[in-house]
């Protein structure tokens, strides 16, 4: 009881216990919305289980990529990274029910942002929405695209793990999920969208969850700074638990079957061709990876190879839904070599400190996928999409880069803004002291390992 009476933790528990209160009472407003009227028959009981299975396997790649990362950096850090996703999987579920949803797929403003109609999901129930997955309960729909909304910004920390404070990584990932994800995400997705008003395709989020989170991590990387001990502390030669890393990589790959079949929205046979491209670029890429680490380094990295099989994932997804199986074989392999030089570039020619090469994996890697996608889409794979240049097109091409540049633009320069915004009442970085010593002990009071 005597802990019970210390005056923070009083404060706190008072103040939370009071928040709870006062929602409980809100969801008095809220009652009935969820059910409300629709037709049973509208229901595709097949399409939802699968939508809900997806769901599941999206929100797996969250701690995954957890897994991923945590390997990677120095065994100091390793708790800190993994908490982080999973404080970034509760933070942005909050925020995407309460405002995020509504700004991305509710009614469009301009062709620039989804007004608050769905605020605290109001009005998204058990009845489908037909301008976005008529077979489904808009609730299914809401949750999928939320786990997209969640995963985006858990892909940014790994730019600058090891040294971000943590009230500040809070802070900016909110405000990074409402002013820099649910804009771009309405651009490309929402109904009115000025992106998808021109034609860009982005079958599962190329361009808003990969290329935005690549270049939001770049422009992070650089204005944090570098690692006081960077030039030794290189994920190749100081990762702490290389199965941690391959086992992250395993299951993003799981994962990515629903990210990118789920993106179908249906079971039905879109969602088969998506699965079966994914697995495939996947491959090609891992084994690119592969054969890129043996002929420079004279050894076959494993570490390597998983990384592969993250940018072949990476590439195919905006071009899942609208090519075919020798197209995937061809993107896993040009994404392969692409976001290999990507990283080279970046760890030899700049002083730029992207800790686990986000930009080069995700960035570079989504910039890749979503041009090729101009280039290989077929119509006769995806009837809402459009043939790309090999199939008389060309101008698909011209779209497609227009997307990647506006998406990479604003990404970068608003995460510049948000940071520098942020820095003027938290410093973006824990004191050297503590980076010394290790996030886990010195932020969170928690080791990885007690050997």
């Amino acid at each position: 009881m005597a802990s019970l009476l210390k005056p923070n933790l009083l404060l706190h528990s008072i103040g939370l216990l009071v928040l709870g209160i006062l929602v409980g009472l809100l969801s008095m407003s809220f009652a009935g919305a969820s059910a409300g009227s629709f037709d049973p028959a509208s229901i595709d009981s097949g399409d939802t289980a699968w939508m809900l299975v997806s769901s599941a396997l999206v929100m797996l790649m969250i701690p995954a990529v957890g897994f991923f990362y945590a390997g990677m950096v120095r065994s100091k850090n390793v708790i800190s990274v993994l908490k982080h996703s999973v404080v970034i999987l509760s933070l942005v579920t909050l925020q995407w029910v309460l405002v995020g949803y509504s700004l991305v797929f509710g009614k469009d403003i301009n062709g620039l942002i989804g007004d608050l109609s769905y605020f605290g999901l109001r009005g998204v129930g058990f009845a489908p929405n037909a301008d976005y997955a008529a077979t489904i309960p808009h609730l299914v729909f809401m949750v999928f695209q939320g786990m997209f909304a969640i995963i985006t910004p858990a892909l940014i920390i790994g730019s600058f793990v090891e040294r971000i404070k943590f009230k500040t990584l809070v802070i900016f990932t909110l405000l990074w999920a409402t002013l820099v994800y649910d804009p771009i995400a309405h651009w490309v997705w929402g109904v009115g969208g000025f992106l998808r008003n021109q034609g860009a395709l982005d079958f599962a989020g190329g361009t808003v969850v990969h290329i935005s989170a690549g270049f939001s991590a770049i422009a992070a990387a650089w204005l944090v700074g570098r690692r006081e001990d960077h030039k030794t502390a290189h994920p190749a030669t100081s990762a702490n638990n290389v199965p941690f890393v391959i086992l992250g990589a395993a299951l993003l790959w799981f994962g990515w079957f629903g990210f990118n079949a789920g993106s179908a929205l249906a079971s039905g046979p879109l969602a088969a061709s998506a699965f079966v491209v994914t697995n495939i670029a996947a491959a090609a890429a891992a084994l690119t990876w592969m054969t890129l680490s043996w002929s420079q380094n004279k050894k076959p990295s494993a570490m390597g190879t998983v990384t592969g099989a993250v940018c072949g994932l990476v590439a195919i997804t905006p071009a899942s839904g609208f090519v075919g199986p020798v197209a995937a074989i061809a993107i896993g392999i040009i994404a392969g070599v692409v976001t290999y030089l990507a990283l080279f570039f970046r760890s030899t020619k700049t002083s730029i400190d992207d800790t686990l090469d986000v930009w080069a994996a995700h960035g570079i890697g989504g910039v890749t996928g979503a041009i090729l996608t101009g280039i290989f889409a077929e119509k006769a794979i995806n009837e809402l999409g459009a043939n790309g240049l090999l199939f008389g097109n060309p101008a698909q091409l011209g779209v497609q880069i227009s997307a990647v540049l506006i998406t990479a633009g604003y990404a970068f320069f608003a995460t510049l803004i948000l940071l520098k915004v942020i820095n003027y009442f938290s410093d973006l970085r824990v004191s050297k002291a503590e980076e010394k010593q290790g996030l886990d002990m010195a932020v969170h009071g928690e080791a990885g390992y007690r050997l």
